[in-house]
């Protein structure tokens, strides 16, 4: 049987709602190497059969809450130091302007972020915390997610491997929980590689924060970044991680495909971004490998040819805010929702606001906030459109 039957025969049978095994997603990958429109077709019908033609994001405000950061990323710039001006400690009243602001313009989400345990290795966040009431950052955040909610806002929490006592607390105002796993190798914690400092980015702990939210069935989101010295095999066991993880549980509600970027200032200046080519094909590889799982690509990352990844089986954009910066990628603004609506209805989709979390897994989610957002959504769990108008 010839090469070309064999590999039409693998992704008939995805098409036909078989998993693929790791093995043959390899094989796939190494297909799509020399020609991806087959795997891109098999992604989109996929991605048609479980999502339709349905395009998401989550009207958002990020809230940069502490940006010192126990770890050192080879990569990253989000992360400060005492005394540097782009330092963010962001008392209560600033935040509550913030809540104000994204009020205003009908935003559902507050995006919390910060540094992972700023307070082990800076005196001046403890001393900081200290002055505000605070033993720790998980405890201010809660506080914050409370303040959120009272301002109409609902929030969601990025802040690195918390304990599963932390997250069980943040579950009491938070609808939903980010942590991305970025990669599943331990070869990147190595010396020299991307993770080599950031002892938080080891994927054992990663993983088992991920699996204790599981446990507390917390919507999680989680996602991988491309581009940072891996493998694309060790993408692809990255994916089969994630998929372990959800099978188990039940509670990974996205996964995000991030494009690296070299920043000025960092170890990896001149580490390239990945192909475009190269990062389709990643992407098109989740959506077979998880079928029915919510797919997202930042487009403020992509911002020539966002729209073009609804061909490798996408169906979200992520938190999209019309009033603060990506704090983690601020070269790259957000586009304007207007311009995504109307990209999208190009290429055949509808465009609508989420809430932090999906409809699949309002469930998850406390009977509390679960009526709060049951107030402004429409019949299908989203954001009514007659509230973000």
């Amino acid at each position: 049987m010839s090469e070309l039957i064999l590999r039409s025969e693998l992704l008939n049978s995805l098409v036909d709602g078989n998993i693929p095994s790791k093995d043959q997603a390899y094989q796939v990958y190494q297909d799509a190497e020399k020609e991806p429109l087959e795997l891109y077709k098999v992604s989109q019908f996929l991605r048609s059969k479980s999502k339709g033609v349905t395009v998401t994001y989550s009207r958002k405000i990020f809230i940069n809450l502490i940006n010192l950061c126990r770890d050192t990323c080879s990569y990253c710039t989000y992360k400060s130091e005492p005394g540097q001006t782009k330092i963010s400690m962001l008392s209560k009243k600033d935040i509550s302007k913030l809540i104000e602001v994204g009020k205003k313009y009908n935003c559902t989400e507050a995006l919390f972020v910060t540094g992972e345990r700023p307070e082990q290795k800076y005196q001046e966040a403890r001393e900081w915390l200290g002055e505000n009431g605070f033993s720790s950052t998980a405890e201010y955040l809660s506080h914050a997610s409370e303040m959120a909610l009272k301002g109409g806002l609902f929030p969601h929490t990025n802040a690195g491997n918390l304990t599963k006592d932390e997250m069980r607390e943040l579950k009491k105002t938070n609808v939903s929980m980010g942590l991305m796993l970025e990669n599943a190798s331990e070869r990147l914690v190595e010396r020299g590689m991307a993770h080599q400092f950031a002892p938080s980015k080891n994927p054992r702990a990663r993983i088992k924060t991920l699996e204790n939210a599981g446990e507390l069935k917390i919507p999680m989101t989680t996602g991988l970044l491309v581009g940072i010295g891996e493998s694309p095999f060790e993408l692809i066991d990255s994916i089969y991680a994630i998929k372990e993880i959800h099978d188990k549980y039940q509670n990974i509600q996205e996964v995000i495909l991030q494009n690296f970027h070299p920043k000025q200032d960092t170890p990896m200046k001149d580490n390239p971004s990945p192909q475009e080519k190269y990062f389709k094909t990643l992407v098109a590889l989740t959506r077979i490998i998880l079928p029915d799982m919510n797919i997202q690509i930042p487009p403020n990352l992509s911002p020539k040819s966002y729209s073009s990844f609804l061909t490798a089986g996408i169906n979200d954009w992520g938190g999209i805010s019309p009033i603060t910066h990506d704090y983690v990628n601020p070269e790259f603004p957000w586009p304007q929702i207007e311009d995504v609506k109307k990209n999208c209805f190009d290429a055949g989709f509808n465009l609508q606001a989420r809430f932090p979390v999906y409809p699949e897994f309002f469930s998850h989610v406390n009977s509390d906030l679960r009526e709060k957002m049951l107030e402004i959504a429409d019949s299908e769990n989203l954001v009514s459109e007659e509230y973000i108008r």
